[in-house]
């Protein structure tokens, strides 16, 4: 009897074993799927566990400081905001605020928030909240900005200090917030539901102050674990998420793999469960693999190369309409875009209501460009070196950054421009730019948010953003009178005859070289399910899950 009672607990022990050894999941010998990339790290959807690959790292996970979609794509998890995007759209929805009303004269808006919301550090997400956060990005002067930051996005959407379109935020009670405006904006409630005004915890900003834009809290579906710079940043499933039965994973790892190639073959090996910025190369391969499978994000981007006109000799709409004949778009889509992109004229993308269709392209003509520059006083090139910043990660709407700059640098070439390239680290690649001192000429695209031109050309292109997103420090006063009217007027048709109006003006000054509009590819497992890519590029991964 004794030895029978004996071998059963021993079954029931090795039982136990063999149960705990399954609970390890498959990410090879229990270790951390993201601390080394070449190792065998097995079926990671096994352990209810996605890792996600993408080129470059966050700059920071406030998203309040940042204006990179990579920091983005990490604040979409673990933060809210008042209002979220409809899934693979740009209508907003409810979230954080269940409804809201609209005043007659379009100056004030009144949100009902969501009851028991709580924040990652148990905090009562309410009104108080709300005003918190929206007076840290307003107040230049706010004890929450912290040495180095600025809250660039605020002021693109919102005005600067000095023109602020909102006017006061108030707690009417604990789950009524009002926002008064001190003129309309039409996109106002676009603006809002952007990732950049996702609501943290006063509490966590207060107690962590700089620390807290490494260590998130927000109330999203996912909690902030750890972030190992340049290499994978961990979240973890928030048992407490508002939103009932979400989210489906347990948890996330993202990894930061800057090779196209290698987060390729990572996939393939199963290393990873879904990637961004597929090469088009790869493509071929992907559809031949039934364990794959191909997504498409919808093309609501535009990459440029900028001018930065502050220096001479971009200064000068000649020098600069010169080097936009110089650029063979047509030979960058073939080359290096693989058939998943188009030319682009306008600093929109033709996705985008508002689009000016009957703008003619600056067409490639070496005669021309010479004969331009020569009329600037330039007639043998340029006679300095000029410094090119070519982007030193992927990104949607640019896979490879150093492969584009260098054939624009044997465009230029052609006209005596001779181009000196750059990569810094992404981080101070940004801050270089944001800075204007050390580049002449740069490479940088952009992801629409919103929905709405203005968050194309206002914000990177009005004197308003500036330092902020528009890095050319191009300014003109027709173009800010036209933009500011076109925030004021709720009349649709109206609105989009004064982008289209934008447009023109923007063509003639030429700060930039629209370069293209991609259709970015992404590649999954098959048995990945409940994934909708987002047109703005940043999209919640709590529906996801392994069928």
């Amino acid at each position: 009897m004794r030895k029978k009672r004996w071998y059963s607990m021993f079954v029931m022990m090795l039982a136990a074993v063999i149960v705990l050894a399954g609970c390890g999941g498959g990410s090879g010998e229990g270790a951390d799927p993201a601390a080394d990339p070449s190792s065998d790290q097995g079926d990671a959807s096994q352990n209810n566990t996605l890792i996600f690959g993408r080129g470059g790292d966050s700059v920071a996970l406030d998203p309040s400081i940042t204006t990179d979609g990579e920091s983005s794509k990490v604040a979409q998890q673990v933060f809210d905001r008042l209002l979220e995007y409809e899934e693979g759209s740009t209508t907003v929805k409810p979230s954080l605020a269940e409804s809201y009303e609209v005043s007659a004269d379009g100056l004030v808006y009144t949100f009902k928030l969501r009851a028991g919301v709580k924040f990652h550090d148990g905090t009562d997400f309410n009104a108080d909240a709300v005003v918190f956060n929206f007076n840290r990005w307003s107040d230049p002067n706010s004890p929450y900005k912290f040495e180095g930051d600025s809250f660039d996005y605020y002021d693109s959407m919102f005005g600067s200090p000095d023109s602020r379109v909102i006017k006061e935020v108030k707690a009417v009670d604990d789950l009524t917030v009002q926002f008064t405006l001190n003129a309309p904006q039409a996109p106002f409630l676009q603006n809002i539901a952007m990732t950049s005004f996702s609501i943290a915890s006063p509490k966590a900003i207060e107690e962590k102050k700089e620390n807290f834009k490494s260590e998130p809290v927000g109330t999203g579906p996912f909690k902030f674990v750890e972030w190992k710079r340049n290499d994978s940043i961990t979240l973890e499933k928030n048992p407490d998420y508002w939103q009932e039965g979400l989210p489906k994973l347990d948890k996330v790892i993202i990894r930061s793999i800057p090779d196209n190639t290698a987060r390729f073959n990572a996939l393939q090996n199963k290393e990873i469960d879904i990637m961004e910025d597929l090469n088009a190369d790869d493509l071929t391969v992907l559809e031949s693999n039934p364990e794959l499978q191909k997504i498409e994000r919808p093309s609501f981007n535009v990459a440029y190369i900028g001018f930065n006109v502050k220096k001479k000799p971009f200064d000068n709409p000649l020098v600069r309409q010169a080097l936009n004949h110089a650029v063979n778009k047509q030979a960058l889509v073939d080359a290096f875009f693989g058939g998943s992109a188009i030319p682009a004229k306008n600093p929109m993308p033709p996705t985008l209501w508002g689009y000016n269709d009957s703008i003619q392209d600056y067409e490639y003509d070496l005669e021309k460009a010479k004969a331009l520059l020569a009329e600037a006083g330039y007639a043998n090139g340029l006679p300095e070196e000029v410094t090119f910043y070519a982007m030193p990660v992927s990104r949607p709407y640019m896979p490879d950054g150093k492969k584009v700059a260098e054939a624009i640098q044997a465009d230029f070439a052609k006209i005596g421009v001779k181009v000196n390239i750059q990569s810094p680290e992404w981080a101070t690649y940004l801050d270089d730019l944001k800075a204007g001192e050390k580049d002449d000429m740069y490479m940088l695209g952009w992801t629409g948010d919103n929905g709405d031109p203005d968050n194309f050309i206002y914000t990177l292109l009005d004197k308003d953003t500036i330092p902020g997103n528009n890095r050319s420090f191009y300014v003109n006063e027709e173009l800010h009178k036209v933009l500011v009217e076109a925030q004021q007027e709720t009349d649709q048709a109206k609105r989009t005859a004064l982008y289209e109006k934008a447009q023109e003006i923007i063509k003639k000054d030429a700060p930039w070289i629209p370069l293209v509009h991609t259709t970015p590819l992404m590649a999954a497992r098959s048995d990945l399910k409940g994934y909708t890519p987002s047109p703005t590029g940043t999209e919640p991964y709590s529906g996801i899950y392994f069928e």
